[in-house]
């Protein structure tokens, strides 16, 4: 972040590595890439690892793949209860918002998934860890969930 005599500025953009596979965590991610987006900011979310199970197509009762992360629905549920907006909320809004996603080959390959295996519903950009790199600017900001 930068400084001038006007206060601190906002990084022009921002990059969420996505890693972990916990609910909270992802949730947490897709809102602050929600906000950053609205906030006329481009935004990068790179999903890896066990995040990338968020975005996968479908688990065996045919839900799509977040349902299966432990507890996701009961908490996605008491968050709508709360007022706040809900994971199928969240990755509307990104959508809507050019929020861009990126797969992680690497994370596919570990989990043994391929890209057909992911959400078609949702743009999902393949690439690796340069192409996000690369994909990143030197005036925004990087953040690992």
């Amino acid at each position: 972040m930068t400084v001038d005599n006007d206060g601190p500025q906002p990084p022009q953009k921002l990059s969420l590595v996505v890693f972990s596979g916990a609910f909270d965590r992802i949730h947490y991610a897709l809102a602050t890439a929600a906000a950053a987006a609205a906030a006329a900011r481009p935004v990068t979310l790179f999903f890896t690892m066990d995040a990338i199970r968020a975005l996968s197509r479908t688990v065996e009762d045919g839900s799509v793949g977040w349902t299966s992360i432990d507890g996701a629905r009961a908490r996605d549920e008491a968050f709508a209860a709360a007022g706040v907006a809900g994971f199928e909320e969240l990755v509307t809004a990104c959508t809507a918002l050019d929020v861009r996603f990126m797969v992680c080959e690497m994370g596919l390959r570990v989990l043994g998934l391929t890209g057909a295996d992911l959400r078609d519903d949702i743009k999902i950009f393949d690439g690796g860890i340069v192409s996000f790199l690369n994909d990143a600017r030197a005036d925004g900001a990087m953040l690992f969930v």
